[in-house]
């Protein structure tokens, strides 16, 4: 069964895509193009949540909180816990640290991805 990008989701990712908010733009301006060396996906579709930024190799999903996310805590916990079955760690960072500092935000995905990839590098193979 597809989890990933599943093509009911593709019109509504698109929209999302072209209604960014300006936080959403400038952490992709940083996270495109492999500018950490690791390879992001914007509105990326797992299961039936569509996710702001996702790494596959560091099973890493960012999701940007703005004020919408205060009156949703029970659906995000929902959509935090499916994640977390599924061996998936859900990054969240406030709209306010991107304006506030954006290279520490960038600081703070970097630790995350070596600390995932870390982690997963120290599995024994298959």
């Amino acid at each position: 069964m597809k989890i990933h990008n599943h093509c009911e989701y593709l019109d509504r990712r698109r929209k999302l895509r072209r209604e960014a908010t300006p936080e959403e733009e400038a952490l992709w301006q940083e996270l495109r193009n492999n500018r950490l060396r690791y390879r992001f996906r914007r509105q990326h579709s797992i299961g039936g949540y569509i996710t702001d930024f996702y790494c596959f190799k560091a099973r890493l999903i960012i999701e940007i909180d703005g004020k919408s996310h205060k009156l949703q805590k029970e659906y995000d916990a929902n959509r935090d816990k499916y994640f977390k079955e599924m061996k998936y760690e859900t990054l969240r960072i406030q709209n306010s640290e991107i304006k506030g500092d954006l290279k520490k935000t960038i600081e703070k995905i970097k630790t995350t991805l070596s600390l995932r990839t870390r982690r997963g590098s120290r599995r024994s193979p298959g």
